[in-house]
């Protein structure tokens, strides 16, 4: 596995990015303490049932956690609006005018 300081990586991350192509990995440092791994991803799964497989076993590893039920509809209400306009431009609006 080659190694490379953070800086050098972002220096020349076309050049690590082809390596990690060719099948190598890429450990990434900062102050002399691995950060980050660059590493070639996986072949997509071609069909649904690879897939089902694929996710259950990255579940069965800890890797990820499936949600078991849907989205609660609250979150997708908009968020609350000052005079007809969304809260965000109203604070954003505020830092600006230093109020």
């Amino acid at each position: 596995m080659k190694t490379a300081k953070l800086s050098e990586a972002k220096d020349r991350l076309s050049y690590y990015v082809e390596r990690v192509r060719r099948g190598e990995s890429v450990r990434i440092t900062v102050r002399g303490r691995p950060v980050a791994d660059l590493v070639p991803i996986a072949d997509a799964p071609a069909t649904d049932a690879d897939e089902e497989a694929w996710l259950a076993d990255l579940e069965h590893r800890g890797i990820i956690r499936r949600g078991k039920g849907g989205v609660d509809p609250e979150i997708l209400k908009p968020g609350p609006r000052v005079k007809g306009r969304p809260l965000s431009q109203t604070l954003i609006d505020e830092r600006r005018s230093g109020r």
